[in-house]
């Protein structure tokens, strides 16, 4: 396969709309949506509940590409809101809203949903950030999509933008992958032998009626159901544009680097889910400040340490997909913490400075509306 052929790129995000002054979640009037839609096409769309809306690319060369898209899809979406006294943020969760005061779109879709998950549909008051990559080979993709696995924490970790929920700190830096956890086909791919296996899967489920396509799977990772792409799906939104960008960067040539040792008969590290179950759960609860096992040594690494060995494999596959700018993002991510952190020390400043913990939530998604403006 030559490269041009493959790496292509598309993004997904999650945003939720909030009242501009108060930071209250809001629904989506159908006349923001028909602007939005007017201008976007079929970028855009309503998600499951009426508060939040979803962003698609076009399929994108590269990350600078990608960039651009995205920022401009962010831009025309803050534009649009503004017009309603609304405003867009990028966060896995609302700091403060309920979920039991949402509306569900009424839409065939999200209404069967809504039926066969019952009270867990209810609770998904959360936005995450999907990463397609083409890799048009179906045998490469499930290959790929074994070894991809080992990185998944570390994209959690990075991404983690849900510490707080109902108005209280969980004290988890990633709350909305235990919300998710109530759906079915969750959590990390099962490791698979082939395409062949993982088709016989889908149609065991489909045959039945228990689903009605490979759509209905919603692992961390997976074979796309529309494209030719490998799909990451476990990262938090992010609220900010440029770390979303180094999260597709780092996505896309990790990826190109496991297919470069395929090349050479080589592979990846791999083990069981127990044990990068345990990785995903430190992610999840820590974010970047625990570390993370390293199975080969048995030793917990300190992300730095992790940041920058992963920079030195894919150093070779971020100059050739000219993404070496936005891969050393990483690095800028470290030093600021996630979002997960910045959330949580803008909270306690606020609490410090003498406001109320219903005033220090708003200053906090204040903070969320600058964010989603900050990179465009």
């Amino acid at each position: 396969m030559s490269l041009e052929a493959e790496f292509s790129l598309g993004i997904e995000e999650e945003y939720l709309l909030v009242d501009a002054q108060t930071g209250d979640l809001s629904e989506a009037p159908d006349a923001l949506m028909k602007a939005c839609k007017d201008e976007l096409a079929d970028q855009v769309s309503p998600e499951f509940l009426r508060c939040q809306i979803e962003i698609g690319t076009p399929v994108c060369t590269d990350v600078a590409e990608g960039r651009a898209c995205l920022a401009h899809l962010r831009g025309s979406i803050a534009r649009h809101a503004a017009d309603f006294g609304l405003a867009p943020i990028s966060v896995a969760c609302h700091p403060f809203a309920d979920w039991r005061e949402q509306d569900h779109t009424d839409k065939d879709r999200y209404n069967q949903l809504s039926q066969e998950m019952g009270g867990v549909a209810r609770r998904m008051l959360i936005c995450g950030m999907h990463v397609h990559v083409g890799i048009p080979d179906r045998a490469m993709r499930i290959d790929l999509m074994n070894q991809l696995s080992w990185f998944l924490p570390h994209l959690l970790a990075l991404s983690a933008s849900s510490p707080f929920w109902l108005g209280d700190d969980t004290q988890l830096a990633s709350y909305r992958t235990t919300v998710f956890a109530g759906y079915p086909r969750t959590g990390l791919p099962p490791r698979l032998g082939s395409w062949d296996e993982f088709d016989r899967s889908v149609t065991a489920l489909t045959e039945t009626g228990v689903i009605e396509d490979a759509s209905k799977i919603w692992w961390d990772l997976r074979p796309s159901a529309r494209f030719p792409t490998l799909e990451t799906r476990i990262c938090d939104a992010c609220p900010r544009l440029d770390d979303t960008i180094t999260l597709v960067a780092l996505v896309q040539a990790t990826l190109r680097m496991l297919w470069r040792l395929s090349r050479r008969n080589l592979r990846w590290r791999q083990y069981d889910n127990f044990l990068l179950g345990e990785n995903r759960w430190r992610a999840t609860r820590y974010g970047l400040t625990e570390g993370l096992i390293d199975f080969g040594t048995r030793s917990i690494l300190p992300f730095d340490q992790i940041a920058e060995d992963w920079l030195a494999a894919i150093s070779e596959d971020a100059d050739a997909l000219d993404s070496q700018p936005a891969v050393a993002g990483l690095r800028n991510m470290i030093t600021r913490g996630n979002a997960a952190g910045q959330q949580r020390a803008l909270f306690a400043s606020a609490i410090a400075a003498g406001a109320t913990p219903d005033e220090a939530f708003r200053s906090v998604v204040q903070w969320l509306i600058e964010e989603f403006r900050r990179d465009l």
